[in-house]
C-alpha cells in the first residue's frame, strides 16, 4: 500500500469518514445566528402528546455512541417517543462495536407515521452518500420535522442539500474537508452543538451527551433536564467548546501507523451483555477502548440470544464468552462517568497515547500531546 493510502487508512478512525469526496454545493452568504446554549423544537405535530424522535442509521454502519446516547438520554427523560430506524431489514453495525436490532425500516417508519417524524437525529454513517438514508432524511425534513446531526452525520445532511445556507458544525477532524466539499454551508468551530432553523448539529462523537440534553431541555423544560442530567451523572450541557484543542500531528501519524502495524499488540476485548444493561454506559466504554488502536471490542452473551438494554434497545451479541480474553471493567453509579473511567482503564494498559487517540476520535476532554 502507498505511504499516502496508509495514512489515509491509519487516520480514518479519528472521523468515521474524514477522506471521503463530496460533491460541493453552490456557495451562498453566511447565516449570522447569535449563539446560544438553548434548542428550540416546535410543539408536537396532530395527534401527538409528545414529539416522535427517529434515530436512523444505515443498516452497514453508524457511529456507537452517537446513536446509543441520545437514544439513551431522551428514554431516560421521558420527554419524547423514540424509535430507531435503519435503511432495510436485518440488524445494524454501530462502530466501534455494537450490533442492535432496530424498531423498523424506513419504509415502515413511513407507513406508520405518515405525518412523519418530530425530530430526526442522524448520527455519523459509514455510507453518508447512501441515497435511500438521504431521501429519507430529506423527505422528513420537508414534512417539518427537526433534524440534528451527530458528529459526521452533517455529511448526511450536506449531502441531502439540507446544510445549504445554514450554520453547522461537526467533528474537528472533518471541518477543513466539508469546507470545501461544501461552500454553501458556514461550517461553525467553538461551539458543540448549533441550531440553524429547523437543523441542529453537533461537533464530535462525544458532544451526544450535551446535545441531548440540550434537546431534552427544549422539549421538557429546564428542570426536566436538570433532573436527567443527575440521573446520568452529567453536570452541565453547555455549548462551550474550544476546537483547537484537537489536532493530528504528524508524530501521531506515525504512531497511528506504527499502531495499526503493530498487529502483535492487538487483542480483543470482551464487553459482556446481559439484560437492563445500561446502553449509554456500554456505549461510552466500548467507543473509548474501539478508538485506542490497540482493540478489537466483542460483545458477549452466553448462547448469543439478544439481550434488551436498560432503557430499551435490543442488542445482538457478536460471541459467546471466551476464557483468557480481557473483559471490560463494569463499574456501579450513573453512566456518564463511565467515559473518564474508560479512559483511565485505556491508558492503564495501553499508555498515554493510546488514551490520546481516543479522546481525539471522542472529541472529548484534553487529548495531552
Amino acid at each position: 500500500m502507498r505511504p499516502a493510502a496508509v495514512t489515509a487508512a491509519a487516520l480514518a478512525a479519528v472521523s468515521i469518514a474524514a477522506f471521503q469526496a463530496t460533491p460541493p454545493h453552490a456557495v451562498a452568504a453566511p447565516v449570522t445566528v447569535a449563539r446560544t446554549d438553548r434548542l428550540t423544537i416546535p410543539a408536537p405535530k396532530a395527534g401527538r402528546a409528545r414529539p416522535l424522535v427517529a434515530i436512523v442509521a444505515e443498516n452497514e454502519g453508524a457511529e456507537t455512541t452517537d446513536f446509543a446516547i441520545p437514544f439513551g438520554v431522551l428514554r431516560e427523560s421521558g420527554v419524547a417517543d423514540v424509535r430507531t430506524v435503519a435503511t432495510g431489514s436485518g440488524p445494524v453495525q454501530l462502530m466501534m462495536s455494537l450490533k442492535i436490532r432496530p424498531d423498523q425500516t424506513l419504509a415502515q417508519f413511513d407507513a406508520a407515521e405518515p405525518a412523519g417524524a418530530d425530530i430526526v437525529i442522524v448520527p455519523a454513517q459509514m455510507k453518508p452518500r447512501n441515497p435511500a438514508l438521504a431521501a429519507w432524511v430529506n423527505a422528513q425534513a420537508r414534512k417539518g420535522a427537526v433534524v440534528m446531526s451527530i458528529c459526521e452525520g452533517a455529511r448526511v445532511l450536506a449531502h441531502a442539500g439540507l446544510l445549504d445556507g445554514k450554520r453547522a458544525t461537526t467533528h474537528w477532524y472533518a471541518l477543513k474537508g466539508l469546507e470545501k466539499a461544501y461552500p454553501a454551508t458556514t461550517w461553525v468551530r467553538d461551539l458543540r452543538y448549533v441550531q440553524d432553523g429547523r437543523i441542529i448539529s453537533t461537533t464530535g462523537v462525544s458532544a451526544s451527551i450535551p446535545a441531548s440534553l440540550a434537546l431534552v431541555e427544549a422539549i421538557g423544560g429546564r428542570a426536566t433536564a436538570e433532573v436527567t442530567a443527575q440521573r446520568l451523572g452529567v453536570a452541565g450541557w453547555s455549548a462551550a467548546h474550544r476546537t483547537s484543542d484537537y489536532r493530528v500531528s504528524r508524530t501521531d501519524v506515525l504512531r497511528v501507523v506504527g499502531a495499526m502495524a503493530a498487529v502483535w499488540t492487538h487483542e480483543k476485548v470482551e464487553a459482556p451483555l446481559a439484560d437492563g444493561v445500561d446502553e449509554i454506559a456500554l456505549a461510552l466504554t466500548a467507543d473509548a477502548w474501539g478508538r485506542s488502536y490497540k482493540t478489537k471490542v466483542v460483545t458477549t452473551h452466553q448462547g448469543l440470544a439478544p439481550v434488551r438494554s436498560k432503557r430499551g434497545l435490543v442488542i445482538l451479541p457478536d460471541d459467546a464468552p471466551r476464557q483468557g480474553r480481557f473483559v471490560l471493567p463494569t463499574r456501579a453509579g450513573p453512566p456518564a462517568p463511565q467515559l473518564d473511567a474508560a479512559i483511565r482503564d485505556v491508558t492503564q494498559r495501553y499508555g498515554p497515547q493510546a488514551a490520546r487517540f481516543a479522546r481525539l476520535g471522542l472529541e472529548y476532554g484534553a487529548p495531552g500531546s
